[in-house]
């Protein structure tokens, strides 16, 4: 049986630009793309951490280098330049796939730099 996991997150990149007319779902800085490996035009799931608001896009190529996180076209009414979100990807696993299967995720610091990767969330505590 097929398990739908995480495979790849942005955690707390900053929302660059919002282009209601701009072809394409959400732009992501190439080098982002690559190091938490999503591939462009791969459905994406972004949940505004700011607002609330959670929707499905995909990701376009933005310029390498630069923090590029543009939310275009119907999406940019979704989220404000300045907002945080996480940018999540997921695929099917089976199950032996699963033995050995860790998600990528990148950690990001309000200038959309890259803080820290991990591919394991701690254990949440009870307080």
């Amino acid at each position: 049986m097929d398990l739908i996991m995480l495979k790849a997150k942005l955690h707390q990149a900053r929302v660059t630009h919002a282009v209601p007319d701009y072809e394409g779902s959400c732009a992501i800085s190439g080098d982002l793309l690559d190091l938490a490996g999503i591939r462009e035009y791969e459905q994406i799931q972004i949940y505004n951490i700011s607002n609330g608001e959670r929707f499905t896009t995909y990701a376009i190529r933005g310029e390498d280098g630069e923090g590029i996180i543009s939310v275009n076209g119907a999406a940019a009414h979704k989220a404000n330049v300045g907002d945080r979100i996480i940018i999540c990807a997921y695929a099917n696993f089976s199950a032996p796939e699963l033995e050995s299967f860790k998600p990528s995720m990148v950690y990001m610091n309000s200038d959309n730099t890259v803080s820290h990767t991990a591919n394991a969330i701690p254990v949440q505590l009870a307080e």
